[in-house]
């Protein structure tokens, strides 16, 4: 079995760059609906957790943060599950798989009864579609990283994997959107009435166009690579024993660069806005909107800079970047954004995070890629992230919502601080700015 990537065409052409960034676009646009279905939860949070526990509950909101950290619980199972299908049958039917899933439990979200109609099986039905959701969520992180770094030609590779967290960001972007064009219309007794099942069902309706252009993706594995897997010859493709036993290693490194990059990620793309929201949510709930669309819409942009760059200077350079400033700035951020209550002030306070923060999130894709030899590749990432992720990622804005509540945000902060600083660790003493890597073929 070949232990590189293939691209779909030679990759010694204009005909290839092209192929590739219309590779990159389709992978894109599953990525980015699959993101708007996961975000538009944190988003409309606030405005449909009435439908689904008692308003007179004053534990509500804590529930509601609780789901969403619980389908954190399913994506290192959804990782390995489409991982290992991703291995061993293609990157592409993967994806579609995983897109169609999102798509059926937004529908699902959409159309369930409220608490006030079913009691307590309103909340049920709703942890149910989130787990499933986290559950596809896994696997199209894995697959999608993959698909995006093995897709793009080297060379370019930071640049056009980058794009895997444009349309990642994008989703939380277009969640907003959906918000703000809703409330320049309702207000938050329409929203909370039935604005929300629309922005569900948005998501799910867009999920079904992106399971047909994922239809024409070229796929990035060795058809003989797919048939050896099918006729069952290929033992080690999306093997467990094979990642354990034999590539331990690189599934601990990509852990560990995930822990500090996905806890500041959680820390600053979503408890951030929702910092923001509250800040102006007596006064001005409108300008909150504004002002986190903004600034969401920034972090977007920068990540083919971020990628560009990486490009030219090596991918460590920008981990450690990230790391240094992550160390030094989460701690003003988590104390300070929540009491600015100037516009200008909250936008420029969260934009410097998010400039830091594009360290990470622009070349963490192609980074993980590049650890792993191609018939593990896609389960390797997917696990080592997921498990990080779920760890440290989806649990930052419960551990946040309980601070508040305990009045210990300077414990928060110092936690998301330490988590930074392990990876720091990692990103300056166990990795190369530009060596041998496996998506080139010169790793041994």
């Amino acid at each position: 079995m070949s232990t590189t990537s293939q691209p779909a065409v030679p990759s010694t052409d204009g005909a290839a760059l092209r192929r590739s960034i219309s590779n990159t676009l389709k992978g894109s646009a599953g990525n980015l609906v699959e993101w708007y279905d996961v975000y538009v939860y944190s988003v409309f949070a606030v405005y449909f957790e009435s439908q689904f526990f008692s308003p007179e509950d004053k534990n509500s909101t804590l529930y509601v943060w609780a789901i969403f950290a619980a389908t954190f619980l399913m994506r290192p199972i959804g990782a390995w599950f489409f991982g290992r299908f991703a291995d061993r049958h293609g990157r592409r039917l993967a994806l579609t798989v995983s897109v169609t899933l999102m798509a059926v439990c937004s529908f699902l979200i959409a159309i369930t009864p409220t608490a006030a109609s079913i009691g307590i099986w309103a909340a049920i039905i709703l942890l149910f579609a989130r787990l499933l959701q986290g559950f596809a969520t896994g696997g199209e992180y894995g697959a999608s990283a993959t698909y995006m770094s093995e897709a793009a030609i080297p060379g370019r590779r930071g640049f056009l994997s980058s794009f895997h967290y444009v349309t990642l960001v994008g989703g939380h972007v277009l969640a907003q959107l959906t918000l703000f064009l809703m409330l320049n219309v309702w207000g938050k007794p329409e929203i909370s009435e039935f604005g929300w099942r629309i922005a569900f069902g948005i998501g799910g309706i867009a999920a079904v166009v992106v399971f047909w252009l994922r239809r024409g993706m070229d796929e990035t594995m060795e058809e003989s690579s797919i048939e050896a897997a099918r006729e069952g010859k290929a033992k080690k493709s999306g093997s467990m024993y094979e990642l354990i036993v034999h590539q331990w290693r690189p599934l601990l490194l990509c852990f560990l660069i995930t822990a500090g990059g996905t806890i500041a990620f959680y820390t600053y793309s979503v408890n951030g806005p929702k910092m923001i929201q509250s800040a102006f949510a007596a006064d001005d709930p409108m300008t909150a909107t504004l002002v986190n669309l903004g600034v969401l819409t920034f972090l977007m942009v920068l990540q083919p800079v971020g990628g560009w760059l990486s490009d030219i200077i090596g991918r460590k350079s920008l981990l450690v970047f990230f790391g240094v400033g992550g160390v030094l700035y989460s701690w003003y951020l988590i104390t300070q954004l929540p009491h600015q209550h100037d516009a200008t002030f909250a936008f420029l306070t969260l934009a410097l995070g998010f400039v830091i923060l594009t360290g990470y999130t622009s070349i963490n894709a192609v980074v993980k890629a590049e650890l792993f030899p191609t018939h593990i590749r896609a389960l390797g990432v997917g696990l080592g992230y997921a498990l990080a992720n779920s760890l440290f990622g989806g649990t930052a804005p419960l551990l946040y919502q309980g601070a508040l509540k305990t009045g210990h945000v300077d414990w928060f902060a110092i936690y998301v601080t330490a988590t930074i600083a392990v990876s720091l660790v990692v990103y300056v003493f166990f990795l190369t700015n530009k060596g041998p890597n496996w998506l080139d073929g010169t790793r041994k």
